[in-house]
């Protein structure tokens, strides 16, 4: 299973976050750590906000902080909002996707289990688990 790169920053930011619960993020600070784009890195952080994982304030002082302890966010949450709309294949899409086998394919359930088994193994962790340690420097 490959992941979208929306996704891959999504929990980049979070765990970047996570490491440093007490501070606000600001987009232009992630998006040059990251060497992302502004304008992407604020769509992945818009998704994150809408869903409640994390919380963006405006102005001075202002930045992006986890709106719940990273003890609390399952990866497999994270990992369903930011891969929603981008089926695994393309017969598991909404519309069906545009199959000549459909009907007779026995691969398509093998596909659902094999994605609901990816989903619930990430679900058995949390951001805490993953996040990322600051390292003294000496």
């Amino acid at each position: 299973m490959r992941l979208t790169s929306f996704t891959d920053y999504g929990l980049r930011m979070l765990m970047r976050m996570a490491s440093a619960p007490e501070r606000a993020f600001s987009s232009a600070e992630l998006a040059e750590e990251f060497q992302l784009s502004r304008n992407h890195l604020a769509k992945i952080m818009q998704r994150l906000s809408r869903a409640g994982f994390i919380e963006t304030r405006r102005g001075g002082g202002g930045g992006a902080i986890l709106a719940r302890p990273a003890e609390e966010i399952r990866l497999g949450s994270v990992v369903r909002l930011l891969e929603q709309d981008q089926p695994l294949v393309e017969c598991l899409g909404a519309d069906g996707g545009n199959c000549v086998i459909d009907g007779q394919c026995r691969l398509k359930v093998r596909f659902r289990s094999a994605e609901a088994a990816f989903l619930a193994d990430l679900d058995r962790s949390t951001l805490a688990d993953v996040a990322l340690v600051a390292v003294a420097r000496p």
